[in-house]
């Protein structure tokens, strides 16, 4: 039986080359992610290598997790001189940082932070790139990708921003890169990033310390106890750090695997469908040979065993391949990743093959080649040695009527999935249970339609080929006849490729509905013409930006908004923004579900939907509201005030409250700067010149950011879509794979059909319309599942965004017609492809040839 497998496979290498390909993308996907994996494992091993550098014991503070002020503790130079003074220490320094926004070569501010630049340059987790490190105070270094996106060159100034932002310049000496796990932009001395007045810069958050020749690291850690007994901190060696701070970032690693596995899952079902339809489509081919084999004595096992045996053959040959294409995957993805990230990658592009991997690529190439295998394999047993006395009947006589057990079973997944529908949509929150319960119901409902896929492919078939027909005569016909003869076959060949459709049209859907959703809220709650904003995340925008602004003779409103955190009735860290009077309708435009809101007077205030919600409260309640620290953490800065709730309003984008200014002024004095500025153009001054007056009043503000509503949208819209590119990268591939499959059948169709086509060439038929038939033909299939996938993916959308909806924010579902219409054009030109090597082979088989076929 050995002989007689490898005698047919190699009878039959042509019809399994695609068959193989389909499975080696498959396992080069999940191949390409362990070895990612890997890959990013070790670079982060390496990176906190170099953070725990010579570093033999490190003492932390001891906390239990919760922030007690706003300011952060840190240890202080008792606890580093105790630890310099102690048994086998060598050398100790502080590591201590801070914000430290700087100034690019425009002269706009950019997000940083210094760190101090240790004493002992063993103890130091950089390394010079360019220059030298700092060694006085009036100089500094910058992190090689902060110093190429500022544009800043070593021997220039750079102008760091201290607390009040006020301006302190120094000397480029360097550039430097850094270890894992240190987030530092700048390298500053002690004395000089103390000299900034940033909060937690007189302190330190960790001491590191290095061991005397001869001292252990444990014997270190044991001594350092010893000398700050009595104190909250924690001691552990070099070793355990740079464990400890592995395992906390590790997840990241692991998390990122598992989404790149979930598209590599994807691919592998989509080879499955495509193997188990070559082999279906071949068991049917070889029904003569396989009743040969039981007239001469071969057991039903043995057929079995054998077609499985080809399989696993196929299978590991596959791997093979697959396995090492996989490391071209791995460096694509890598160099994919690095391209995304803005500060770029220190990282070389490396691809360790652990035998953990190789075996993971032959246990799923091999497995998943067997199990799609297993159903043809049953169908081989069922030939009775009487076959062999008959004619070789064409595979086109496989029974094509959907059975009745199909039909029931595709009638209940229905059932379900639209139950599960209807119950994700009941809920109506929201959530992320809404959602899940939805998009699994989605998912019954296109399985559903997958199940009776040979019901559909008739009437598909009838109106996608009537355009072909039209056009292209006979050719068409006859390739439309094709395409439908067996629907059996020509469902289980598209519907690989409307699975991949309909999860790319899904995906788009959904995203493009949440950009447009956000962009309309954005355009119904802020009509302003231009707002400003700080540039730093953790800098409000000085006053005198809101002072310079009301001065601009073209603007005919400016409105000044600041926000803090606060405790809101029972839920903490709630976001509580003011709302100038002047702003109301014209620049600040909330949608009112209760109360009214034409102002906010003294003790009044507006609640979020959700918030309200959350602690039941309603229009006419009075609620207590407390403001926290500037961060949200901490103790009250503020006395409880209560609150009058005079209107409920929804969206998300104005924070969870609104009161007056006063109001907030009174409830947290300490309270300084704006977050935005909205800004409105006077009637008859064109937005470009307001746009310039703007500029010039704000030009002075190295913090101070200009965006109009269309900047706004356009940022949205190009994270939006950056997210997009990447996910039509990941399912590419599964729809590649798909189209691998129609080429496969339509390869195994040109073959079994040898005495038709040369049959269709002694009546007339020339070399081109063969070749245009069989292109049609496979563009037909494509078409009927991108058609199909299309269909489900949109609706799926619909329901999905239905199930997002809320009271609070309504996502309108919004259809991308351009990248939809790109995608059926995609697939049309895949198809045409697709069809070019079986088309030639039918076209260059002679007619004699042909018909001599037995």
């Amino acid at each position: 039986m050995l002989r007689t497998i490898l005698a047919g496979m190699r009878a039959r290498t042509a019809r399994l080359v695609l068959s193989s390909v389909a499975i080696a993308l498959g396992v080069a996907f999940v191949t390409g992610t362990l070895v990612l994996s890997d890959a990013m494992t070790a670079s982060m091993n390496d990176g906190f290598a170099k953070t725990a550098r010579n570093v033999d014991a490190s003492v932390t503070l001891q906390t239990d997790g919760k922030p007690s002020s706003d300011k952060p503790e840190t240890l202080s130079e008792d606890t580093l001189a105790a630890v310099r003074k102690a048994p086998g220490v060598a050398a100790a320094d502080g590591r201590t940082g801070g914000s430290a926004p700087f100034l690019n070569s425009n002269g706009k501010a950019q997000s940083g932070s210094a760190i101090a630049l240790e004493s002992e340059p063993k103890l130091r987790p950089y390394d010079v790139v360019d220059g030298r490190f700092p060694q006085q105070d009036n100089e500094i270094a910058l992190e090689k990708h902060a110093a190429s996106n500022a544009k800043l060159t070593v021997g220039q100034q750079v102008t760091v921003l201290g607390k009040d932002d006020q301006k302190h310049s120094f000397t480029l000496v360097g550039t430097y890169q850094q270890g894992a796990n240190t987030y530092g932009t700048e390298l500053l001395l002690p004395q000089a990033l103390r000299s900034l007045g940033q909060d937690g810069s007189a302190g330190y958050h960790e001491i590191v310390a290095m061991a005397a020749p001869g001292v252990s690291q444990q014997q270190l850690v044991d001594h350092i106890k010893t000398a700050v007994q009595g104190q909250k901190v924690k001691v552990i060696t070099g070793a355990d750090l740079t464990t400890e701070r592995l395992k906390a970032v590790s997840s990241r690693a692991a998390n990122f695997t598992t989404f790149l596995l979930a598209f590599a899952i994807i691919a592998l079902v989509v080879a499955s469908m495509v193997i188990y339809n070559t082999f279906t489509i071949l068991i049917a081919q070889r029904t003569k040979e396989l009743a040969l084999l039981r007239c001469v004595g071969a057991g039903r096992g043995q057929v079995f065993g054998s077609v499985l045996a080809e399989a696993l053959l196929m299978g590991l040959i596959a791997s093979t391949i697959g396995l090492f294409g996989g490391l071209g995957v791995s460096a694509l993805l890598q160099l994919g990743i690095g391209s995304l990230n803005d500060n770029g990658s220190d990282t070389p592009v490396t691809t360790p093959l652990s035998l953990s991997t190789v075996l993971a690529a032959f246990a799923v190439g091999t497995v998943v080649t067997v199990l799609a295998a297993v159903l043809p394999a049953r169908k081989a047993t069922k030939v009775a040695p009487i076959a062999a006395l008959r004619t070789q009947t064409d595979s086109s006589e496989e029974v094509s009527r959907t059975g009745k057990v199909r039909m029931v079973l595709a009638l209940l997944v229905a059932a379900v999935g639209g139950a599960a529908v209807a119950l994700g949509l009941k809920q109506g929150d929201g959530g992320a249970s809404s959602a899940v319960i939805t998009s699994a119901g989605a998912m019954l409902l296109t399985l559903a339609v997958v199940m009776l896929g040979p019901l559909l492919v008739g009437p598909i078939n009838r109106v996608l080929g009537a355009v072909p027909r039209a056009l292209f005569g006979v050719p068409a016909k006859l390739a439309a006849a094709n395409a439908g003869r067996n629907p059996k076959r020509t469902a289980a060949t598209t519907a690989a490729l409307l699975i991949g459709v309909t999860i790319v049209s899904l995906i788009t859907v959904v995203a493009t509905s949440a950009k447009d959703t956000v962009a309309k809220q954005l355009d119904q709650q802020f009509p302003a013409d231009y707002w400003v904003t700080s540039a730093l995340y953790d800098h409000k925008l000085p006053t005198s930006v809101g002072d310079k602004l009301a001065g601009v003779s073209a603007l005919s409103k400016v409105a000044a908004s600041t926000s803090v955190y606060a405790q809101i009735g029972t839920e903490d860290y709630r976001e509580i923004a003011t709302v100038p009077a002047n702003s109301l309708g014209d620049l600040v435009r909330p949608t009112l579900t209760s109360g009214r809101l034409d102002k906010l007077g003294p003790g009044e205030l507006a609640l979020g939907q959700k918030t309200a919600e959350t602690i039941g409260a309603h229009v006419g309640d009075t609620v207590p509201v407390a403001a926290l620290g500037s961060n949200g953490k901490g103790t009250s800065a503020g006395p409880k005030q209560s609150f009058k709730v005079v209107a409920i309003f929804s969206g998300q984008s104005l924070g969870n409250a609104l009161i007056a200014p006063e109001s907030l002024a009174a409830l947290d004095p300490q309270a300084k700067g704006y977050d935005n500025i909205l800004l409105k153009v006077k009637p008859g001054v064109s937005l470009a010149e307001g746009r310039a007056a703007v500029d010039q009043a704000t030009a002075d503000s190295p913090i101070a950011k200009v965006e109009s509503p269309s900047d706004s949208k356009d940022e949205i819209n190009t994270q939006v879509n950056n997210v997009l590119a990447f996910i039509w990268a990941m399912i590419g591939l599964a729809v590649v794979i798909a189209l691998v499959g129609i080429a496969n059948t339509l390869s195994l169709s040109v073959l079994e059909r040898t005495r038709e086509s040369a049959l269709l060439r002694a009546l007339g038929l020339t070399r081109g319309q063969l070749r245009l038939m069989l292109v049609v033909e496979s563009i037909l299939m494509a078409l009927m599942g991108a058609v199909l996938g299309l269909i489900l993916g949109v609706g799926s959308g619909w329901l999905l965004t239905k199930s997002l909806s809320t009271a609070a924010m309504q996502v309108d579902l919004s259809v991308p017609v351009g990248q939809i219409g790109v995608l059926l054009v995609a697939a049309v030109i895949a198809a045409v492809l697709a069809a070019a090597l079986p088309a030639r082979r039918a076209a260059r088989t002679s007619v004699v040839a042909g018909m001599a076929e037995a």
